[in-house]
């Protein structure tokens, strides 16, 4: 049986990546093989994630399985927000302008400043002595 819809995204925050495929099922959440209560301990994480699929009613309508690398938790959980939200609308399109509103579909480009050479970090400078 070949699927003629595309269910899998792709979502990134910081330095984390999170794959995503979605199937039609009864809602359950799997993120490197654990169910997600038990990867994401943060109550804020499990929200950020759900976000999408409340906004757009499809809650109990999909099972989301998840591969995320890099970064951390919140990070993780924001790209997870961000692969969840692509994969809903290529699965249904009409779903984008809900989504784009709430400014899911978007990537956040917030990224950790580089370390400059001559510096203690991005910013810091070192200590100027006089003797």
């Amino acid at each position: 049986m070949v699927e003629t819809t595309k269910n899998f995204a792709v979502g990134r925050r910081k330095e984390a990546v999170a794959r995503v495929k979605l199937l039609p099922g009864k809602g359950d959440i799997i993120v490197n093989r654990k169910p997600y209560e038990k990867y994401f301990l943060r109550e804020t994480d499990r929200i950020i994630i759900k976000q999408p699929l409340q906004i757009t009613n499809t809650l109990n309508k999909y099972d989301i399985y998840a591969n995320i690398k890099g970064g951390g938790l919140t990070g993780q959980a924001g790209a997870l927000r961000h692969s969840i939200s692509r994969a809903l609308i290529s699965i249904e399109p009409q779903l984008r302008g809900l989504l784009r509103k709430q400014g899911f579909l978007s990537r956040d480009p917030r990224m950790k400043e580089r370390k400059k050479y001559g510096q203690k970090g991005a910013r810091k400078r070192f200590q100027w002595t006089k003797r």
